[in-house]
């Protein structure tokens, strides 16, 4: 018999060190890929770690100028003679709630911003509570979800130094408002009980879709509490918010407005009832929804 390797081990010799010089070719590409990835992610820290303080800076600017911009609004919305003077006003349900009857000669109204300030303990311990760790098996209408300190601090200044009308910064997104609002109204019905009922104005379905899956998430509710004669009643268009909350106040209620981020026009009619709260998103939320819609 012949000692020569037979062509078959020959192929398979061949192949085998062909299979292994390929690996050898790629794990070298691979350290190239890593070490050229290595060098793009610093370039581009160099390059944005100093440019995302001015951004965050101009967008909190924004922020502010639009909370500001929404404040000056409302007032300006109180000022306005929207009827003839020899004309009696309907005095605002929240109004009666809050004046005592024996005092109501011989003390001012509360202001806007004082609406509140007898319940100001009341306001501050419950969004104290609201940052301890959730309680998911709470009762319908009380907050399920853990309160990030920014959100608290948002409410109280709502509360406590707006009076309960008045706009503040968003919290990045949908269901993060949408906790802020839940948490608002686990307060209001404390101290109204279901002498309110919340609306919430959102342009689009989809939007309106989230603000229903976050306060029901947060809230503990059931599809039935979002509708016409429930607790949470979802319009597209400002002018049937509107109807609604002068037929509520017609009835002695009080309707509590919520305005989602992305409404950059808020109707002075709106701006004229005793309890509401709009988002002012800043440029780069705005944005985002822009492109996702």
């Amino acid at each position: 018999m012949s000692d020569d390797p037979s062509p078959e081990t020959s192929w398979s010799d061949l192949a085998l060190t062909e299979l292994r010089q390929r690996r050898e070719e790629l794990q070298a590409e691979i350290v190239q890929l890593e070490g050229r990835l290595s060098q793009i992610q610093a370039e581009i820290e160099s390059s944005f770690a100093g440019q995302s303080d001015a951004v965050a800076r101009r967008i909190k600017g924004f922020q502010d100028y639009l909370v500001g911009a929404l404040q000056e609004l409302a007032v300006a919305a109180e000022q306005v003679e929207l009827i003839p003077q020899q004309v009696l006003v309907k005095p605002s349900p929240l109004d009666a709630i809050a004046a005592k009857p024996e005092d109501s000669s011989t003390q001012p109204p509360l202001t806007a911003a004082g609406q509140f300030q007898p319940d100001g303990a009341l306001i501050r311990e419950r969004l104290a509570s609201f940052g301890n760790q959730p309680d998911f098996y709470a009762d319908p209408w009380k907050l399920r979800r853990s309160l990030e300190s920014s959100g608290a601090g948002y409410l109280e200044d709502w509360f406590l130094g707006q009076g309960g009308r008045g706009a503040q910064p968003s919290s990045g997104s949908r269901s993060r408002n949408a906790l802020v609002a839940a948490a608002a109204i686990a307060i209001l019905g404390e101290l109204y009980g279901d002498r309110f009922q919340t609306l919430v104005l959102a342009s689009q379905p989809e939007r309106l879709g989230e603000w229903r899956r976050g306060l029901q998430d947060c809230l503990g509710l059931a599809r039935e509490d979002f509708g016409p004669s429930s607790g949470i009643v979802l319009f597209e268009r400002p002018d049937a918010l509107i109807e609604r909350a002068d037929r509520l106040e017609e009835r002695g209620e009080l309707p509590f407005i919520v305005v989602d981020a992305t409404e950059q026009v808020i109707d002075i009619p709106i701006l004229q009832f005793p309890l509401w709260l709009a988002f002012a998103a800043g440029p780069e939320e705005l944005r985002t929804e822009e492109e996702f819609y």
